[in-house]
C-alpha cells in the first residue's frame, strides 16, 4: 500500500497505449506531409520568405537534432517552387577595359544555348571570313586600288627621275631609304675623281645633292600619304567585308533573342569590334611583301575574347533555386578568378571568373550555417555587404589581402536574394548584442523547440513520421507496440510525461537501430522488442564509464551505505555526462556543527572544487536556518559541508536540501535512513524546487541497492514539482510494485526531514519555540545550548581581562 508522500507506481512512467492506434503497421498510415510542434518556427519562416522589404532575411534558432536543417530546407523548396525562374547568368568581356568584364542576365535556361551559338558564330567566322577575304572579287577589288594608288605613287617617282637628270643626279634605293649619286656623264663621280674637281664645283654638286634630297623627302612624304590612303581604302574595302559577313551571322543569333536588349547590346560590341579586328579569324602572313593586301594579324588579341563564361544556368529548373552551402569559405559563397601559369607567371581573364553560392541562388534562396560563416570573418562582413548594397563582386581574394598579382575585378552583378541562417541560441545573442547592422539585415527570427505537448494528435503525427522514415530510408514497417515504444523514448528523451521530444536526428536513430536489430530476427516487422533492444544495445556501447564508476560502489571503492542509519550524513544523487550518455550516481555528504564563528564552511568552494551555483546553494542554506531559528536570538555556529570522496568540480544546486538535511540531523543528533537517496534544491523559505536529471538519479540509486542487496526500505526522495518528469525504466517500477523499492515526493524541508528520520518536524508556538520531542525542536535545544555556552565563555574572557 502507498505511503503518504509515496508515489505510486501509475506516476512513474506515462505508457503509450497501441490501442490508440488504428493500423496494423506503418505501412497502412500515410507518411508524415507536416511539421510538428513547429508553428511558431513555421510561421515566423513563412513570414520571413514573403516580406519582400530589405532587411527582412531570416536566422533560425534551435538545438541541434530539432530537423531544423530539413524543415527549412522543405519550407523553403515549397515556397522556391511558387516563384518564377530567375535567369542565367554569363561573364563576357568587356571591349573598353578587358580588367572589368561583366555579367549578364539571359533568359532562364538560355545561357549554355547563348554561348553555344558564339562559339559556333567564331568557329563559322574563322572559316568564312579568309575565304571571303581569298575570294576573287576581293582579290580584285584590292588589286584595283594597288594599282589607281600605284601610278600615282610612279608618277612621283619619274618625275624623281627627271629631276634627278636635269641636274647630272641618280637616284638608287637603298635599305636605309634613297641615295642621290652626282654623275659624270654616264657614268657615277668616283671619289678621287670627285677629290680632283676644284672646290668650287665640289661645293655646286653637293649644294645640288641637298636641294634634291628634300625633293626626295618631299616625294616621299606624298607617297606615304599615297600608301595610308590606299591601306585606309583597303581597310574600308575589308571592314564592310567583315561587318556584311559578320552581320548576316549575328542577325541570325538576335533572332533568338529579340526581348533582350542586354544580350543584343553586347551582341552589337561584339559585331564592332569583330569588324575592327578582323585579322584575329585570318591567317597570319609569311612575309611582309604583301602588307598591304590584307590587314595581318598581329595585334596580339585572342579569339576567347569573345567566348561567354557561362556562371549559371538554370535549365530544367522549375521555380526559384535554393541553395544549400556548407562548407560556406570565402570562394565558394562568392565566387572565385582562377589562374593559370603562363611563362613563369599566373595569368587569367574572364573565362576563368566561378560563380558561387550567391550567384547560384540569386533570384532565389541561399541557406548557411553560421557557425561555419562566422568561423570565416571575411565571408561574415563580405555577406552582410552584399545583402545591404544589393550587389554581388566576385573578387580575386588574394589581391583583396595584398597579395599576389594584378588580376581581375569584374562589375558587380545585382543581387536579390533571401538568406536563411541556421545556428543556436549563443552565436545569435552574441550577433545580435554585437554587431550593428545585424538587427538591421535578419530582422526575422524563427526559433524552434525541442518540444510538443503530448496529445493525442502528436502521438498519432509520431507515428506518421516513423512512416515517413520508414518510407524514405526503406525500413521494415513498425507495429502499434514498436511506434507506442518509440513514443514513450520521445517523452524519456525530455523527461517528461506531458510532453514528446522533437529531437528528430535521435528519434531517427532509434528507429534505424531498431530496423537494424528487426532485419537480424528475419521479421516482418519492427516491434516494441526490436525498439527495447536498440536503446539497451546503444547504451552498451557507450556506458563502459558507467559500469567502471558502478563498480567502484559495489567494491567499496566509493564508500556508500545503502542501509541503516547514521547521524549527519545524506545520499546526494549526481549526474554524470559522456557525450551523449547521461546516468546516475550516489554521492555521500556529510555535515559537522559545532560551536565557531557562524557561517557555514563549504569544503569544495574553500579547495576551489564548488561551482557558482553550488556555492548559491549553501549560501541559501544560511538563509533558512536564520529564518527558521535566529528569530530572537543569533545563532552561535559554525558548520562545516562536503561531499566525501569527491575530487573533481562539483555545481548545480540540486544538493542544497540534501545538505540542509544532513546539518538538521547533526545539529539534531537524530540520525538519517541511509537506504534514502536524496534530490532536491531548496529555497530561503524551505520548500523544495525542481531539479533536472530526475530519471538518471533514481536509476543510478537504484542501480547501487540492487548490486548491494534490495531491503524495501531503500528509495529516492525527489520534489514534487518533478513527478511529472518520470519515466523510470521497467526494472525500477517494477520494484516499485512490489515494494522493493520507494520513490518519495516532498514539497518542503519539514516533510523531507520527517521521511529520514522518521520524526515530526514539528511546529512552532506563537514564541516560536518547537515541541522538544520534534526534530526542529532538538535543533532548537542545540542551538541554545550552543549560545549559552557562547555567552559564558565570552564572561569569563571578559573577566579575565
Amino acid at each position: 500500500m502507498t505511503q503518504p508522500n509515496e508515489v505510486p507506481v501509475s506516476d512513474l512512467r506515462c505508457l503509450c497505449d497501441p490501442s490508440l492506434f488504428d493500423f496494423e503497421t506503418t505501412a497502412d498510415i500515410p507518411p508524415l506531409d507536416q511539421v510538428i510542434g513547429q508553428e511558431r518556427a513555421v510561421r515566423a519562416i513563412t513570414f520571413g520568405l514573403e516580406m519582400k522589404s530589405a532587411g527582412y532575411h531570416i536566422f533560425v534558432t534551435g538545438p541541434e537534432g530539432t530537423g531544423k536543417t530539413t524543415i527549412v530546407q522543405e519550407i523553403v523548396g515549397k515556397a522556391a517552387r511558387q516563384l518564377s525562374t530567375p535567369p542565367d547568368w554569363c561573364m563576357v568581356n568587356n571591349f573598353k577595359d578587358a580588367y572589368r568584364p561583366r555579367a549578364i542576365a539571359v533568359s532562364p535556361g538560355q545561357a549554355t544555348r547563348f554561348a553555344k551559338s558564339l562559339g559556333r558564330l567564331v568557329a563559322d567566322l574563322k572559316i568564312r571570313l579568309p575565304k571571303e577575304f581569298q575570294a576573287d572579287p576581293f582579290r580584285q577589288k584590292v588589286v584595283e586600288i594597288q594599282e589607281r594608288y600605284g601610278e600615282e605613287k610612279q608618277s612621283y617617282f619619274d618625275q624623281l627621275d627627271r629631276s634627278a637628270g636635269e641636274k647630272q643626279l641618280k637616284v638608287e634605293k637603298i635599305p636605309s631609304g634613297y641615295q642621290t649619286i652626282p654623275m659624270n656623264g654616264d657614268a657615277p663621280y668616283s671619289q678621287e675623281e670627285f677629290e680632283k674637281l676644284p672646290d668650287k664645283d665640289q661645293r655646286a654638286i653637293e649644294k645640288t645633292v641637298q636641294t634634291f634630297q628634300e625633293e626626295i623627302q618631299t616625294a616621299l612624304r606624298e607617297v606615304n600619304r599615297i600608301n595610308h590612303t590606299q591601306q585606309k581604302e583597303i581597310q574600308q574595302l575589308a571592314n564592310e567585308l567583315a561587318l556584311f559577313v559578320v552581320r548576316n551571322r549575328l542577325d541570325l543569333i538576335r533572332e533568338n533573342y529579340p526581348d533582350q536588349p542586354e544580350i543584343l547590346a553586347f551582341l552589337d560590341e561584339i559585331q564592332a569590334d569583330m569588324v575592327e579586328n578582323v585579322a584575329l579569324f585570318l591567317p597570319r602572313q609569311a612575309n611582309g611583301d604583301d602588307e598591304n593586301e590584307t590587314p595581318a594579324n598581329g595585334n596580339g588579341l585572342s579569339l576567347n575574347r569573345y567566348r561567354v563564361n557561362v556562371l549559371e544556368d538554370r535549365s530544367g529548373m522549375q521555380g526559384a533555386p535554393v541553395v544549400f552551402e556548407p562548407n560556406p569559405t570565402y570562394a565558394n559563397v562568392f565566387g572565385h578568378i582562377d589562374k593559370k601559369a603562363f611563362m613563369g607567371t599566373l595569368v587569367t581573364d574572364f573565362t576563368m571568373v566561378q560563380a558561387g553560392a550567391l550567384l547560384q541562388a540569386n533570384g532565389g534562396f541561399l541557406i548557411l550555417e553560421v557557425e561555419t560563416v562566422l568561423a570565416h570573418p571575411q565571408v561574415w562582413e563580405s555577406l552582410k555587404r552584399a545583402l545591404q548594397n544589393k550587389m554581388l563582386c566576385i573578387e580575386d581574394m588574394a589581391q583583396d589581402m595584398g597579395l599576389g598579382t594584378a588580376s581581375l575585378r569584374p562589375a558587380p552583378l545585382p543581387l536579390d536574394v533571401k538568406v536563411i541562417l541556421l545556428g543556436g541560441y549563443e552565436p545569435f545573442q552574441v550577433l545580435q548584442n554585437y554587431d550593428a547592422k545585424f538587427n538591421k539585415i535578419f530582422r526575422v527570427r524563427a526559433d524552434f523547440d525541442y518540444e510538443v505537448v503530448r496529445t493525442d494528435e502528436t502521438i498519432r503525427l509520431y507515428a506518421q513520421f516513423i512512416a515517413r522514415v520508414c518510407k524514405n530510408e526503406g525500413l521494415l514497417p513498425f507495429s502499434a507496440n514498436g511506434v507506442a515504444a518509440v513514443v514513450e523514448y520521445g517523452e524519456k528523451a525530455i523527461d517528461s510525461q506531458r510532453k514528446l521530444s522533437l529531437r528528430f536526428g535521435a528519434v531517427t536513430g532509434v528507429i534505424k537501430e531498431a530496423d537494424y536489430w528487426a532485419r537480424k530476427e528475419a521479421a516482418d516487422r519492427v516491434t516494441e522488442a526490436h525498439v527495447f533492444k536498440a536503446f539497451s544495445e546503444y547504451r552498451f556501447r557507450y556506458n563502459l564509464y558507467e559500469e567502471k564508476i558502478h563498480e567502484s560502489y559495489v567494491d567499496g571503492t566509493i564508500m556508500i551505505d545503502v542501509a541503516g542509519e547514521a547521524v549527519g550524513q545524506v545520499n546526494a544523487l549526481a549526474v554524470y555526462q559522456i557525450g551523449e550518455i547521461a546516468f546516475g550516481r550516489p554521492s555521500r555528504i556529510t555535515a559537522e556543527t559545532f560551536m565557531g564563528r557562524p557561517g557555514i564552511v563549504n569544503i569544495e568552494r574553500e579547495s576551489k572544487l564548488s561551482g557558482k551555483s553550488h556555492d548559491k546553494g549553501v549560501l541559501i542554506l544560511s538563509g533558512y536556518l536564520g529564518r527558521t531559528f535566529a528569530r530572537r536570538y543569533p545563532l552561535s555556529l559554525a558548520i562545516s559541508l562536503t561531499f566525501e570522496q569527491s575530487y573533481s568540480g562539483i555545481d548545480g544546486d540540486s544538493a542544497s536540501s540534501t545538505e540542509l538535511y544532513a546539518i538538521l540531523s547533526s545539529l539534531s543528533g537524530l540520525p538519517i535512513r541511509q537506504g534514502i537517496a536524496v534530490t532536491g534544491s531548496v529555497n530561503q523559505k524551505g520548500q523544495i524546487q525542481a531539479i533536472g536529471g530526475v530519471n538518471q538519479k533514481i536509476e543510478g540509486f537504484f542501480d547501487v541497492c540492487q548490486s548491494k542487496g534490495l531491503t524495501g526500505d531503500q528509495g529516492v526522495m525527489i520534489p514534487s514539482a518533478n513527478v511529472k518528469n518520470l519515466m523510470l525504466k521497467k526494472s525500477v517500477i517494477d520494484a516499485v510494485a512490489a515494494n522493493r523499492f520507494r520513490i518519495w515526493q516532498v514539497s518542503t524541508v519539514e516533510a523531507g526531514i520527517e521521511i529520514l528520520t522518521g520524526q515530526s518536524a514539528g511546529t512552532p508556538d506563537s514564541h516560536g519555540n518547537y515541541p522538544p520531542e520534534t526534530v526542529y525542536g532538538k535543533v532548537q535545544q542545540q542551538l541554545t545550548t550552543y549560545l549559552k555556552q557562547s555567552l559564558k565563555l565570552k564572561k569569563q574572557y571578559a573577566s579575565k581581562k
